[in-house]
């Protein structure tokens, strides 16, 4: 899965779990049942896992391209950064 198409699947999950939420609630309170609350939510749930969890293909759009071997070693690597320094404090006796 590439990056757009996790940001597409967290978008797609948390809309989905929000609508589920809201319908269980919703159906939940006319009747007067927290077992039929629970059991419409918990079908939402199990219908956004099955459908944002497996890699399907319209969540891999745009493949990351990766930089060629011999491209690489063209291309120096940078230098690391120079170590801080850390500032120790002095215990007072």
């Amino acid at each position: 899965m590439d990056w757009q198409g996790q940001k597409v699947a967290e978008q797609l999950m948390q809309l989905l779990l929000l609508a589920s939420a809201v319908m269980a609630f919703v159906t939940g309170y006319i009747m007067g049942s927290f077992q039929t609350m629970i059991l419409i939510y918990a079908g939402g749930v199990v219908l956004t896992a099955l459908i944002v969890v497996p890699n399907w293909p319209c969540f891999n759009r745009h493949p990351l391209r990766w930089l060629d071997p011999l491209e690489a070693e063209k291309h120096p690597k940078p230098p690391p950064p120079p170590p801080v320094a850390s500032k120790k404090s002095k215990a007072k006796k």
